[in-house]
């Protein structure tokens, strides 16, 4: 993805805040920034739960399968009633 630059004007206080957040997080200050929007704005959340669902879909049949192992599934709940 092309990258834009973008100049933003912040009090020294948080212009430290931004170097020491970045640093101890070990990326650059730009990188910080760009991470911060990315989560204000949902993006990071998104990719996670896309990720999620992917994932989700393409191990349904084990989750299924494990789910109605022994002793399980909606039969040997029924049972217990």
């Amino acid at each position: 993805m092309a990258k834009t630059q973008l100049n933003v004007r912040v009090d020294e206080d948080t212009a430290r805040a931004a170097r020491e957040r970045a640093l101890e997080r070990g990326m650059s200050v730009n990188r910080y920034i760009e991470e911060l929007v990315k989560r204000d704005t949902g993006e990071v959340g998104r990719t996670f739960v896309d990720a999620a669902a992917d994932f989700m879909k393409q191990y349904e049949s084990v989750f299924a399968e494990e789910l109605a192992g022994p002793g399980r599934g909606a039969s040997s709940a029924e049972g217990r009633r």
